[in-house]
């Protein structure tokens, strides 16, 4: 099927004077020419124009797409843009994650210079989101007393905080990659230290309270955006550690 520059520019939602320019810098030569002369775009044409716009959408330089299109058929195309969303998709979700915790930060009255901000919080995917937490378990005791402890952070106690919270999330990730299964005593014994963890610096973390979290690290994606980040699955892995690690201790 044969379409003119004005439908191709309607289909795709560019201007015509955009597909013009693709022309005439040969990114985008229309395959035909209507008798009158007038630009006729196949579709081959237009699979090649929506290709344009996706790596257009990652803000890619017409010159980079060139090569691109280059080099590659449908699959090899295919599996770059599968590649790139994935990039595309972490580096959003880590950006969300540092705004995120700075207002965590911001709302714990923590004053920390950008330097400090960058160093803590810049990489960090964070495990609770403060205005919600208040929201759902703010007259708790757990909520009282981590809001207690962690208002009191200093920088080198966030420090050692987010280090063991990261130390154990990839410890957790090289049991499973090893085979142990989630009820072994490998895996148990991690989710105790996990359990640990945070009654050290957040709150009493009781078995039962320990049982509802590994629910909501699976239920919740955003939670379960922090363990699949560093490995598929290990959200599910971590939550039938911690519930064995329970039943283990009688809980």
């Amino acid at each position: 099927m044969s379409y003119s520059v004005g439908e191709a520019a309607r289909i795709a939602g560019v201007t015509v004077r955009t597909l013009h320019h693709y022309d005439e810098i040969g990114l985008l030569i229309p395959s035909g020419r209507t008798a009158a002369g007038y630009r006729s775009y196949s579709d081959p044409d237009l699979d090649r124009l929506r290709r344009i716009l996706f790596y257009r959408e990652l803000d890619l330089g017409l010159d980079d797409i060139a090569s691109i299109l280059a080099d590659g058929g449908a699959h090899a195309h295919l599996k770059r843009q599968h590649e790139l969303l994935l990039t595309r998709i972490e580096r959003l979700q880590r950006m969300v994650a540092a705004v995120e915790r700075e207002m965590e930060a911001n709302k714990m009255g923590i004053d920390l210079t950008q330097e400090e901000k960058f160093e803590l919080f810049g990489d960090f995917d964070p495990d609770d989101y403060a205005a919600e937490a208040e929201q759902r378990w703010g007259g708790t005791d757990a909520y009282r007393q981590s809001q207690q402890k962690m208002s009191g952070f200093t920088k080198a106690d966030w420090k050692r905080f987010l280090a063991e919270q990261e130390d154990i999330g990839r410890r957790l990730a090289e049991a499973m990659r090893a085979g142990h299964a989630p009820d072994s005593a490998e895996a148990m014994d991690l989710a105790e230290e996990h359990r640990g963890h945070i009654t050290r610096w957040c709150y009493d973390c009781t078995y039962e309270i320990h049982r509802g979290l590994g629910e909501m690290y699976v239920a919740d994606e955003r939670f379960a955006a922090n363990y699949e980040n560093l490995a598929p699955g290990l959200a599910e892995y971590v939550r039938t550690a911690i519930n064995a690690n329970a039943t283990r201790a009688g809980a």
